[in-house]
């Protein structure tokens, strides 16, 4: 961690990006009145998830924040996008390839890839749509426990404009009660861009 670090950042938390990409990342929260609080926990290895995702201002939020901290995260794409002369500029952005015939099998792959890592961050949106859902989908702990990796939660709060780096979720072995839990902390904590899709 040096001296013009982000307060949010730490010596474990992967960076990648410039000092150019990050001034402009701060410059699009700034002039649309947003900011980051938090931090990220003392973690070499975790599952992001970031909720409530109801509006595309979402991706612009989460990105320039990204851009904002040098984050370094990942995200599982198909492997089919996979092809010259993509494949390089898809693992710079930070796609992980998956093989998604076999649908159980994504559980599999993410756990041996995050076994092979030193240091990674993934990133996953639990709702998987911008529409009103009532529940979020199980795969980011189903990830999270077969590779023995914490979830944080990331919150994008339209009310108090805050991406809000919250905490890692205790989980309690019960994939149902965690998913229905972190729902419910969700909907309870944060309001999203468009409410009523959230």
């Amino acid at each position: 961690m040096t001296k013009k670090d982000h307060p949010a950042m730490n010596v474990h938390v992967p960076r990648k990006g410039t000092k150019i990409g990050s001034t402009i990342g701060t410059f699009i929260l700034r002039i649309m009145g947003w900011k980051i609080t938090g931090q990220f926990p003392h973690e070499k290895k975790i599952i992001i998830i970031g909720a409530p995702h109801t509006s595309n201002w979402d991706f612009i939020i989460a990105m320039s924040a990204v851009m904002s901290l040098r984050l370094k995260f990942k995200f599982m794409m198909k492997k089919q996008a996979f092809f010259w002369p993509f494949s390089s500029f898809w693992k710079y952005l930070g796609g992980v390839p998956i093989d998604r015939s076999k649908k159980n099998d994504i559980t599999i792959q993410m756990s041996e890839w995050f076994n092979s890592q030193d240091n990674a961050y993934l990133g996953l949106t639990p709702e998987g749509t911008r529409s009103k859902v009532l529940g979020f989908k199980k795969g980011y702990l189903r990830i999270a426990y077969a590779s023995k990796v914490p979830v944080f939660l990331v919150g994008i709060d339209a009310e108090k404009k805050e991406v809000a780096l919250d905490r890692i979720w205790p989980l309690s072995n019960d994939i149902k009660k965690d998913n229905d839990d972190i729902k419910a902390y969700f909907d309870k904590t944060y309001r999203g861009i468009r409410p009523e899709f959230g």
